[in-house]
């Protein structure tokens, strides 16, 4: 990693600690006055739900309905411009295809396409997949740094300088522009960690593929990513389904809901791009495949048996009271802001994990993560008191899933990217169409008001 020289640039100093001191004092706002003043922390009510704040055309997240006038819970439903995923899910894999390129049409332009359409749509994608001449050389091979969504937002920012019109919001360039972001987005990444990790190790070979034009998204990532370029059906067609079911997820999402907030403010696609990248990069946000991959290999040195219930609930009933792991209090990968009973996109799949796991020999693993998944709402239903249900959600397998496909864990989070480009784009291009005011919700100050004093006086 590139270093600035001065072995004290980067130590946290006794005079940064007192100045931390100050922030903290001067910025902490007590709990109780969200409630005297009804602010939704996270913009959040007391129950959970999302603060109405925005409409959208581009998807839609079921996770309650009205009965008897009271919203019950209900399975979760997630739609994509009004067609449940389920649905689009079962389409392309009966037929045998790859979904991703066909999602993020939809997604984009608010239909299904037809085959000519999609095989132009196809094509579109491979001709931006091109980065600019000498772009691996001069930016991702110079200060790689250990963190790919660092490495993809300052592509993304850097792309700005190469491009011809960088700053026309017009609709049509903006289209341009998220269409070559959605092509690149898999070489920005898997280069960059090649970059990285041979930076890390020079015993590493660094390489680089090409993408090949007929190959799918899901197809070329894996093609990149391994020095033999090689990968079995199987595992294409659960990466791919894997970017299908993270393509979108609601406009309430905290990167989403950034692409609104940046795009309203009027300034370029990559700009907004990478501000959506940074949102994702947080734990809370994105990170959390890697954390439930984490405590599962914490579970599996700690308990020798992998199919005693009794263990494995004593090892979670531990998680909950801050006893294991990372003493957070947290099962990972179960429950979601949103879904109680069910998370769709968990539902579907795990239906294609098991199938994985066979083919990789792993079917002990499989076994405890479904024997988890089935175990904890029961331990955190005797633990804990919950306004909603909990189930696992989707990084609970996905995590699992990039392991078993030998993604390194340093790509997790980026694979995400590679699927929500999509879904910020068309975001994007919607707070665009309906552009109108820049998203400036009010903050109420609480802060006394005090008198200036000379510098000589204080």
């Amino acid at each position: 990693m590139a270093k600035k020289g001065n072995d004290d640039f980067f130590a946290v100093t006794p005079e940064i600690m007192e100045l931390t001191g100050l922030c903290t004092s001067h910025s902490t706002i007590d709990a109780s006055l969200f409630a005297k003043y009804d602010v939704k922390r996270g913009l959040r009510d007391i129950n959970g739900k999302g603060v109405l704040t925005g409409l959208t055309e581009i998807s839609e997240i079921i996770s309650s309905k009205e009965v008897d006038g009271k919203s019950v819970p209900c399975e979760g439903e997630l739609y994509y411009r009004g067609i449940n995923v389920e649905d689009v899910v079962r389409g392309f894999v009966a037929e045998n295809r790859f979904g991703f390129e066909e999602t993020t049409y939809l997604l984009l332009f608010g239909e299904l396409p037809t085959t000519e359409k999609l095989t132009e749509f196809k094509k579109l994608l491979s001709k931006y997949r091109t980065l600019p001449t000498n772009f691996v050389r001069d930016i991702i091979m110079k200060a790689p740094s250990f963190d790919m969504m660092n490495t993809l937002a300052r592509s993304v920012l850097t792309l700005y300088a190469y491009d011809e019109k960088p700053n026309d919001t017009s609709l049509p360039n903006v289209l341009r522009q998220c269409l070559e972001m959605i092509a690149l987005f898999p070489q920005l990444a898997v280069y960059g960690y090649q970059a990285y990790a041979h930076d890390m190790d020079h015993n590493n070979s660094f390489f680089i593929h090409a993408p090949k034009p007929e190959l799918s998204t899901a197809e070329n990532i894996l093609y990149m990513l391994r020095i033999d370029n090689k990968y079995t059906a199987l595992e294409a067609r659960i990466l791919d389904l894997a970017l299908v079911l993270h393509a979108e997820h609601g406009g309430g999402n905290n990167s989403s809901f950034t692409t609104h907030v940046v795009a309203s403010s009027g300034t370029d696609a990559f700009s907004v791009i990478a501000a959506a990248l940074s949102s994702l990069k947080g734990p809370k946000h994105g990170g959390a495949n890697i954390k439930v991959m984490m405590m599962f290999e914490d579970m599996k040195k700690n308990i020798d048996d992998w199919e005693d219930e009794e263990k494995i609930s004593d090892y979670l009933d531990k998680l909950l009271n801050k006893q294991a792991f990372d003493k957070s209090g947290l099962i990972y990968g179960m429950g979601h802001a949103v879904y109680s009973l069910s998370d769709p996109r968990a539902n579907i799949f795990k239906k294609f994990v098991k199938s994985l796991s066979e083919e990789k020999g792993l079917t002990k693993e499989y076994g405890l993560y479904a024997l988890v998944e089935r175990l904890a709402p029961e331990v955190i239903g005797r633990e804990r008191k919950t306004y909603k249900g909990v189930s696992a959600n989707i990084d609970f397998y996905s995590g699992f899933v990039y392991h078993m496909l030998g993604l390194p864990p340093e790509l997790f989070t980026p694979v995400f990217a590679m699927a929500r480009i999509a879904g910020w784009s068309a975001h994007l291009m919607e707070e665009q169409i309906n552009v109108g005011k820049i998203i400036r919700p009010a903050y109420k100050s609480i802060s006394p008001h005090r008198e200036y004093l000379a510098l000589d006086n204080r």
